[in-house]
């Protein structure tokens, strides 16, 4: 699925360092390889260690991933909103993701200047609101003009729609994104019509120096108290780290690094995972002696949908799907184990697909 996270942040709190991090990343897994679309977009692979324990059960021939896009949108100023520095581009870009990676600096370096003069994540972050928010009220006003003008000739849907936009309005100029607000489900389909830029999900990266990577520090804890409301997942990543970690080509020295750091992982599997989670995706396998498989499908799929992932012909002709949850899989070792057990669930058109389902389709086309 080519859905995208996009990384965003003002100049210099480390945004592109944690992207080159992403996009060079050296997994501990030696299944996960990396592509390169274009110079500031990545496909990065998911780490999911379920994929290594199916491979290491079935002894496939080869281990495929599965993947998320990461775009590396360029850096914004006040004034972005009206076009001041790379505004225009940097607006557009955010409105061709599906989630936003909101980088926060959270570490104080002489040799680092920070566009404002000094280290506030807070500021910093009310900074890229803020001009989201005007884009956001620009679209929506220019919406509204438009919708007036129907509503004027007696057209019933401008009339709701209006009131619909007059409520989105107001919310965004409470300085409120759009989305936290609760709508309707009418009311919602009109919202993803504006694609706005506040309605966006977000994931916040605290990027912090290396002895706060595990505990975080006062920017942190400020800028947790400022997003108390919001809902939002934080994750603490030191792009310091990840980018010595990216020039360590042994695995064994990788690990002791990480050790030495008090970590067990690298901050950006962290980061990817979140970022899958964000975009409300979920991952199912395929297992057999060619290849163990992980394939992406948004949270919710039914059995035919998800099998269209895999091949059109899958759905068209879909029959039905056999499925093992994950757990009966490790618990019974094998998928004849599993059958013997009677824990294989043969499923029709209507069965909505869980993360971690090891499935098998039957079709005819």
């Amino acid at each position: 699925m080519a859905l995208q996270c996009g990384i965003v942040g003002l100049p210099n709190v480390g945004k592109s360092t944690l992207f080159n991090a992403l996009t060079n990343a050296k997994a501990l897994a030696a299944n996960f390889p990396f592509a390169t679309k274009d110079p500031n977009v990545g496909i990065i692979t998911v780490p999911d260690p379920r994929l290594d324990k199916l491979a290491e059960l079935v002894h496939p021939e080869r281990v495929l991933p599965t993947t998320v896009e990461i775009v590396d949108i360029a850096g914004l100023i006040k004034g972005a909103s009206q076009g001041e520095g790379l505004g225009n581009q940097f607006l557009a870009n955010i409105r061709e993701v599906n989630a936003i990676v909101h980088v926060v600096r959270c570490f104080e370096n002489d040799n680092i200047i920070h566009v404002d003069g000094n280290v506030d994540p807070v500021r910093d972050k009310e900074i890229i609101d803020t001009e989201l928010l005007l884009k956001d009220m620009e679209t929506v006003e220019k919406r509204m003009d438009r919708l007036k003008k129907n509503a004027k000739t007696g057209n019933k849907d401008a009339v709701k729609l209006v009131d619909t936009a007059t409520l989105i309005l107001e919310h965004l100029e409470s300085g409120k994104p759009a989305r936290t607000l609760e709508l309707s489900e009418d009311q919602n389909l009109f919202l993803n019509e504006l694609m706005l830029l506040t309605a966006k999900p977000v994931l916040y990266a605290c990027n912090v120096d290396e002895n706060s990577v595990k505990t975080g520090n006062k920017f942190t804890e400020a800028f947790m108290k400022s997003i108390a409301d919001e809902q939002a997942e934080v994750v603490l990543i030191s792009a310091g780290i990840e980018a010595e970690i990216i020039q360590l080509d042994d695995e064994e020295e990788r690990m002791m690094f990480l050790e030495e750091m008090g970590l067990t992982e690298p901050g950006v599997n962290r980061l990817i995972r979140s970022c899958y989670q964000l975009l409300n995706l979920i991952t199912y396998f395929t297992a057999g002696v060619k290849e163990v498989r992980a394939w992406t499908v948004l949270e919710g799929t039914k059995a035919p949908q998800a099998a269209a992932v895999i091949h059109t012909d899958f759905e068209k002709g879909f029959i039905r799907a056999e499925v093992i949850h994950y757990e009966d899989y490790m618990q019974y070792g094998s998928e004849s184990a599993v059958k013997e057990a009677g824990k294989l669930g043969v499923e029709g058109k209507e069965y909505v697909v869980l993360d971690g389902d090891v499935m098998h389709f039957r079709f005819n086309v």
